[in-house]
This record gives structure tokens, sequence and C-alpha cells, in this order.
């Protein structure tokens, strides 16, 4: 099981214009090969009229289908560099559909690696990528006058916070990942003196973007 991974949350657009070549990079968030063809032939059908629509995916959370296509450019002049960034950005589940308008000049086997690379990587820049950890959603059940203390040690070990509530009691519900888990509980119950409850609600991957948990 593979502890943390990058995902696409909200795929976008980007385009960048090299030598008049406009270069229009498209993401997508799939669980599928299908899904990836589909949207593949969306693209083809929106941008009928472009001279290339070239793509990368890589599905399954070790890259277990991983595909791509320089669709009638140079061989290793798109698709694959489209596909080297995806890889090197860690991200899953994911498809980069590159469309080119050719501008009339000529780039060169090393000018459209270094385009098709590029626009890939201001496609995922666009986007907004998560980081998926997988762990434990806790409940944390204690008196106002520890609250405190459990505030300092979820800070300081940077485990995110879900909610808090505030009633007779403070709960607190933390999603803390697996491998710092016992060790926060521990701390939690040493600071308390026991006198903390914490319970597992569920586990599982949890979705964080920009620090903050966005799903569950």
């Amino acid at each position: 099981m593979i502890a943390e991974y990058k995902a696409v949350y909200v795929g976008r657009s980007a385009e960048i214009v090299e030598k008049k070549s406009k270069f229009i990079a498209t993401v997508f968030s799939v669980e599928s090969e299908q899904e990836a063809i589909s949207n593949i032939e969306k693209m083809r059908k929106k941008y009928w009229d472009a001279t290339h629509n070239c793509f990368a995916y890589a599905i399954g959370l070790n890259n277990e289908i991983t595909r791509f296509s320089d669709d009638k450019e140079p061989a290793q002049t798109a698709g694959k560099p489209i596909l080297d960034v995806i890889l090197k950005e860690g991200i899953h589940n994911v498809l980069i559909v590159v469309t080119r308008y050719f501008g009339g000049t000529l780039l060169g086997t090393g000018g459209l690696v270094r385009a098709y690379s590029k626009s890939a990587k201001e496609g995922l820049l666009s986007s907004d990528i998560i980081d998926m950890i997988h762990g434990e959603k806790l409940r944390i059940v204690t008196d106002y006058n520890l609250i405190g203390k459990i505030q300092y040690i979820v800070a300081s070990l940077n485990v995110n916070t879900v909610d808090v509530i505030y009633t007779d009691k403070v709960e607190m519900i933390v999603v803390v990942s697996d491998e710092i888990v016992d060790s926060f509980t521990k701390k939690i119950k040493e600071a308390t003196s026991a006198k903390a409850l914490v319970s597992k609600d569920e586990e599982g991957y949890f979705a964080i973007l920009d620090g903050k948990i966005i799903g569950i």
C-alpha cells in the first residue's frame, strides 16, 4: 500500500506559444483506461482542426497502466515528454492531452520536447493537485482545560484538523497519517494523563489541498 500520492482534484487547461505554434494542455483526472480514451476522443472532436492531439496518461497507484501518443509528431518528442512530466511530478490517475496548432516554423526535435514538456507542466500548474494520504480519522474528546496541550501537539506534528466542536466538552476531529498515528495517540495520552478520549472514526485515503482536508 502506498502511504501517500498525488492526484488531480480539478483539471484545467493552459496555453503556451512557441515560435507561433500554439500548445494547449488539458488535464483530466481518470480512474480507468476507458475513461482516459473517452476524454482523448472528446479532445480530438473539440480540436478537430488541430495539427496534433498528443497525450499521455498514468493510471493506478503503482502506474500499472501508462500510455502515450506522439500523434504523428516525430517519435519520442511529444507523448513521452508529457508522460515524463507526469511521472516526475508523481501524479497518479491523470491524463494530459496537449493540442498543437502549427505556426509555420519548425521547432526541431529538441524544441518539440521542450514545448510539450513545458505545456504539460503549465497544465498541471493551472490545475488543483491534491495529496492523498492514507491514515486514520480520530475523534478526541477532552475537557476545556486540556485542549491547549492537544492543540500544541496537533500543530507540532502538522496534523490536519477536520473540525472542532465545543459543547460541555471539546471534540476535535483530526486526520493522522499512518506513519505517526501511534506516536500521536501516545503523546495525547501522556500530555493529558489519559484523560482525553481518543477513538478511531475511519481509515483510508484522505484528500488534502493546500494543507486543508477537502475529502474523506
